[in-house]
């Protein structure tokens, strides 16, 4: 009875710290965030009309028929969301795989690993604003991937490909992997933080556990799935609702580029606010569906 009314005790400290470290985020969100939502719904269902001169707009309630466009009327839209979650599908658990798998190599001692891991953290600084203006708009950059691509005579990934499809692999996983080998460098650039996280993770485990595992005769493998991995996993659902985030909201989302044009270059903010939020439950649906799935398999030492 003694032990269950510690245990509860630990719980309760446990969650009262975690209420008090996000605790800035939620007076953040309830002051600044909660207003805007409001009035971006309210757009959603009305039509927005400018007034000329005077730098306001009237709202006209129209229900739900700018949701009916976005879904119905607009050609665009549903092809552009439906794309941006097909490459969801391939990019987020290629994130979390290569950002793990960097993380525990990066956890080994060797010479350098100081200088390695900042190495390994310049795509968080390379994903900010100014550094990607910098990437997207170097005409120096440009210029050497186009001399790239024409002094290559041979396309030595066609090449690979149809030797293995020859060879009797099936087309559609062949398309996924050469899809993810293709754009490894943007792999590499949003995995900065989820390194981190898996990083800190796996220096908590502590190193007892993996010498009674080697005295049991535990090879290195079984220690990986034993121990390494349930010690890990709820950073894994961590990463994973972050991953999905970051990538709805990157910057060449075309479902953004969309919905940003809509508002600023023709002003038609209900039309805007309606796919804004469309693009808003397909986000939340992705991490109930991959949350749900994932958090039935994560361990939590208790």
């Amino acid at each position: 009875m003694e032990k269950k009314k510690k245990r509860s005790d630990l719980k309760t400290q446990k969650a009262i710290s975690g209420y008090l470290f996000i605790l800035p985020f939620i007076i953040g969100f309830l002051s600044f965030m909660v207003s805007p939502l409001i009035e971006s719904l309210r757009m959603s269902l009305s039509n927005v009309k400018i007034v000329a001169g005077s730098g306001g707009f009237i709202m006209e309630f129209i229900g739900i028929d700018n949701f009916k466009r976005a879904f119905f009327v607009d050609p665009e839209f549903n092809r552009m969301l439906v794309d941006e979650i097909r490459k969801m599908a391939v990019d987020v658990p290629a994130i979390l795989i290569f950002s793990f798998i960097i993380a525990i190599l990066l956890n080994q001692n060797f010479k350098g690993r100081g200088f390695v891991r900042a190495i390994f953290f310049l795509p968080v600084i390379l994903s900010s604003g100014v550094l990607v203006g910098l990437e997207y708009n170097n005409s120096l950059l440009s210029g050497m991937q186009e001399v790239i691509k024409k002094s290559s005579a041979v396309d030595l990934t066609e090449v690979l490909k149809q030797i293995l499809l020859s060879s009797g692999f099936g087309e559609r996983t062949l398309k996924v992997v050469f899809d993810i080998i293709n754009h490894v460098y943007d792999i590499a650039i949003a995995s900065g933080i989820q390194i981190i996280v898996f990083l800190s993770g796996l220096q908590t485990i502590s190193s007892s556990m993996y010498e009674a595992a080697k005295i049991e005769g535990c090879t290195v493998w079984e220690s990986f799935w034993k121990i390494t991995l349930p010690m890990v996993s709820p950073l894994i659902l961590v990463n994973l609702i972050y991953t999905i985030i970051d990538f709805f909201i990157k910057s060449d989302s075309k479902v953004m580029d969309k919905i940003s044009t809509t508002m600023i270059s023709k002003m038609d903010y209900g039309f805007a606010s309606a796919m804004a939020w469309v693009y808003f439950g397909a986000v939340i649906l992705m991490i109930a569906v991959f949350g749900g799935i994932v958090s039935r398999l994560v361990f939590y030492d208790d």
